[in-house]
């Protein structure tokens, strides 16, 4: 069987309006469950893939020609068009480049398609292109003062006691200058020493550091991605450009836009911004300069929560600058937004993206990237999906395919059923390209292609039956939730770290969430969800022994809560978790137990708390931990986990799982209700055929789809009747590497 999965970056509003107009309501059916629309998806749910025009001139008989392929023989339902390489003409944003797009959109909107603005001259976005050949970006020619900054550190030492003064001329704006003793780690904030040119202070006893901070213009030809500011001037430079000309495009043709790679890396992996001193006040009412060496050293007792704040600030701000300004943009001018960072395969995303998960806070499609070059994505598949679930979002968008050569089919179906049964609903192929004599990202995913020409037609139809079952209104259901630990990683991380900026700066010691992600979802066949320590706080509430998720669409009920490897803690979060146990919840920690607050002050209080968990007052992290309360509160920690020793902790547990295989026979799945049906998408992503039981939580009158051939048949089904609820049982057969639906009727 053929596998490979598409994007279609329809609002969820914009899809269901478009089902409804379709109609095809047999057997009375909620028109998402007809087996009309099943058998052959309306257009909406078609895939689109990325169009590069690429390394050529491009003229509109060829672009016409493209586009009626991409319809009658791939199957495709749109594109985004990416201007790329250095023989692209005509030139970007020009005129007679605006002359060739409108020319596609009318195209496109006779044949009924979707067009996503893609928002740059290849990648990454922020610099809107290189005029012409003189490689100089367009956005730093207009706007050099709005281009990414870095964070610079000045460094001198003068041993006390002693007068000491320097002659120094600072370059950029000074952020502030601390003094710290080397040995006592002892800080003192100098900045009211500095006059413009000057610099003199009166050391005490002891061998003293003395750093100056400084935001300094990186030349960086990219927006300042932390500065909503900037980059409302860059939306003003090229996505306005676009709705100066074809505004009545927006909205019908034009659904989504899509930003491509931005990145904290940049500027040496130390992005910083002028103003951060400022909002950082404004935000939590001290000044941050004094915890600055932090960033860099060893500050004493103070260096997690230090870097907690100050990381977890820089992280806030990109969220709340590049994303948010792009989606507000969007928001304006009835579209939706979806894209992704670079690097997204980093363990610790601290100088990547910052915060993985909340980077994607403020925008409708949360997306990730699907590559080449030893870059495993999968195991973040689940960051991105929970973030859309965290923030009440239905769509989850993924590029996939770009730069991993000439794929067999097995290995595109089995990519894009990973995806699909890890949350993501919207992919798009990477790529098609117009001259495709000069790809310079395999593969090239179009009729032209004799690898797959054959076999496109049908894996397109394939994703359009998983985009009609799963991109919808729906709620995702799990029984297990896990921390994600960014607030340790932050606490932990430092900037100029051994691996350097691309590759994230810092290998966090321990850090097992993507190890726990993989055994629960590969090896085990359960299904979970993130949960950012932020929302913990903010949107889950402990009722019974469940911990709940209050959003109006992902409202989720969960039994467990795992917490991976973490030394640092909000105590915030440790008192909720600790009063989800004592109310009967199950909890477990993997590898290292938290001993460190995120704030100032509270490890005392966190170590205090951990000791209750555990009934001792000594935290072995080598010891092997169960306790058990008296309203049935399990708690483990696990120093060495495996997918025996969770395996083990899970039948402890005695819970009746919303999905659980018998005899431990993996597979992956997803499960949604919509509209109070419930829809399982199941995936044997192994080498041998599968047989096994699916015990499915509830009394269910069930019907199996194959997304392959549109069948729909009957299922037979036996039921249980437990102490704790009925249980649907269902037999499947999978072959290897293939997939189906269960639905509800």
């Amino acid at each position: 069987m053929n596998n490979y999965r598409v994007f279609t970056g329809l609002t969820v509003i914009l899809i269901l309006s478009v089902i409804l107009i379709a109609g095809c309501t047999d057997d009375k059916k909620s028109p998402l469950f007809s087996h009309i629309n099943f058998k052959n998806p309306p257009s909406a749910f078609k895939p689109y893939p990325l169009w590069f025009w690429n390394n050529t001139p491009v003229d509109g008989d060829t672009l016409e020609n493209q586009i009626l392929n991409f319809i009658s023989h791939d199957g495709y339902g749109g594109f985004a068009v990416v201007p790329f390489g250095k023989n692209f003409s005509p030139e970007y944003l020009s005129e007679p480049y605006f002359e060739l797009y409108g020319k596609v959109l009318s195209l496109a909107e006779e044949k009924g398609l979707h067009v996503s603005l893609y928002d740059e001259y290849g990648f990454p976005s922020g610099s809107a292109g290189a005029i012409n050949a003189d490689d100089i970006a367009r956005f730093q020619n207009k706007f050099p003062d709005q281009t990414i900054k870095r964070l610079d550190k000045w460094e001198d030492r003068v041993s006390g006691p002693a007068n000491y003064n320097r002659a120094i001329d600072f370059n950029g704006k000074l952020l502030g200058i601390v003094a710290m003793d080397t040995t006592t780690l002892e800080r003192e904030n100098i900045t009211g020493n500095y006059q413009i040119g000057h610099l003199s202070w009166e050391a005490p006893k002891g061998d003293w550091k003395i750093m100056a901070f400084l935001c300094v213009a990186d030349g960086d030809p990219n927006v300042d991605y932390l500065s909503p500011e900037a980059v409302r001037d860059f939306t003003g430079m090229v996505h306005q450009a676009y709705y100066d000309r074809f505004a009545r495009y927006f909205g019908t043709v034009i659904k989504t836009t899509f930003y491509d790679e931005p990145t904290m890396y940049r500027a040496q992996g130390r992005i910083w911004t002028p103003d951060f001193n400022e909002k950082f006040m404004a935000k939590y009412g001290f000044d941050p300069v004094i915890y600055y060496p932090a960033l860099w050293y060893d500050i004493g007792e103070q260096t997690y929560a230090a870097r907690s704040y100050l990381f977890g600030f820089r992280s806030e701000l990109y969220a709340s600058g590049f994303p948010k300004a792009i989606q507000e943009w969007c928001n304006d001018h009835h579209i939706s937004a979806t894209g992704h960072q670079d690097n997204e395969e980093v363990v610790n995303p601290v100088s990547t993206s910052g915060d993985l998960m909340k980077c994607f806070k403020y925008v409708d499609i949360p997306g990730i990237d699907k590559i080449g070059g030893n870059r495993p994505a999968e195991k973040f598949y689940k960051v991105i999906s929970s973030a859309a679930i965290n923030w009440d979002k239905s769509l989850v968008m993924s590029e996939t395919y770009g730069a991993m050569g000439n794929l067999s089919w097995n290995e595109i179906y089995h990519i894009a059923m990973e995806q699909y049964t890890k949350g993501i609903n919207m992919l798009i192929p990477h790529a098609v390209w117009y001259n495709d004599e000069d790809v310079t990202f395999k593969p090239e995913l179009s009729w032209r292609n004799p690898l797959y020409t054959d076999g496109l037609p049908e894996f397109t139809l394939f994703l359009s039956r998983l985009n009609l079952m799963l991109q919808n209104n729906g709620r995702v259901v799990a029984d297990i939730a896990m921390l994600y630990p960014i607030q340790s990683m932050q606490g932990e991380h430092y900037l100029d770290g051994p691996l350097g900026y691309y590759k994230g700066g810092v290998e966090i010691p321990d850090a097992d969430y993507p190890v726990i992600s993989k055994i629960l979802t590969n090896q085990l066949g359960h299904d979970f969800i993130y949960l950012h320590p932020e929302v913990i706080d903010e949107k889950c509430l402990v009722e019974g022994n469940q911990l709940k998720l209050d959003n109006k669409i992902n409202f989720e009920s969960f039994s467990l809560l795992i917490l991976p490897s973490i030394k640092i803690i909000s105590l915030s979060n440790l008192k909720k978790i600790w009063d989800f146990y004592n109310s009967g919840g199950n909890v477990i920690f993997t590898t290292q137990l938290p001993a460190h607050s995120s704030g100032f002050n509270e490890d005392d209080q966190v170590l205090n708390v951990m000791r209750s968990f555990f009934k001792t007052d000594t935290l072995d992290n080598n010891q092997v931990l169960f306790v058990e309360n008296e309203k049935g509160g399990k708690v483990f920690f696990i120093p060495h986990p495996d997918a025996d020793a969770i395996a083990k902790a899970l039948k402890k547990l005695q819970v009746q799982w919303d999905v659980e295989t018998e005899n431990g026979i993996p597979l992956n799945y997803i499960h949604k209700v919509v509209e109070n049906k419930n829809i399982y998408f199941f995936a044997n992503l192994g080498e041998q055929q599968t047989e096994t039981i699916v015990k499915l939580s509830g009394k269910l009158n069930l019907e199996i789809r194959s997304p392959y051939t549109g069948e729909i048949k009957k299922v037979d089904c036996s039921y249980d009747n437990s102490e704790t609820g009925w249980i649907t049982n269902v037999k499947l057969e999978l072959p290897a590497n293939n997939s189906l639906f269960v639905v509800e009727k």
